[in-house]
């Protein structure tokens, strides 16, 4: 009787186990980008530790209409980074590795992180 309440045990441990929600994984670290303020200024922007798998629009450049867009992205994560030249990751996209940095000319909107 007593290994019949173990073994129900360890199987109701183990149901709970694969029931319970995981955390998304993060890309670790910092991804910097420049983009021009309400007053034409050069600012920097940056995304600590974002999600992974998750198109992040970059939320000072989301509007193609009112805004120019970010520009000379560095990516301090982990991951590898892909980033798009319109928001909700469309249009063009490019590709920047961990540890990377891209020049000015390289234009952007949102990314995802893999």
């Amino acid at each position: 009787m007593h290994l019949r309440h173990t073994a129900a045990a360890a199987v109701a441990s183990l149901a709970l186990l694969f029931a319970t929600p995981c955390p998304a994984a993060a890309a670790v670290g910092e991804f910097r980008y420049t983009y021009y303020d309400d007053f034409g200024n050069r600012a920097a922007g940056m995304l600590v530790d974002p999600d992974s798998r998750v198109c992040v629009t970059l939320p000072e450049v989301a509007d193609p209409d009112t805004t120019e867009p970010a520009f000379a992205p560095q990516n301090f994560t982990g991951s590898t980074a892909t980033m798009f030249t319109g928001p909700d990751c469309d249009g063009d996209y490019y590709s920047l590795r961990p540890g990377g940095r891209a020049s000015d000319r390289l234009k952007l909107r949102s990314v995802v992180f893999s």
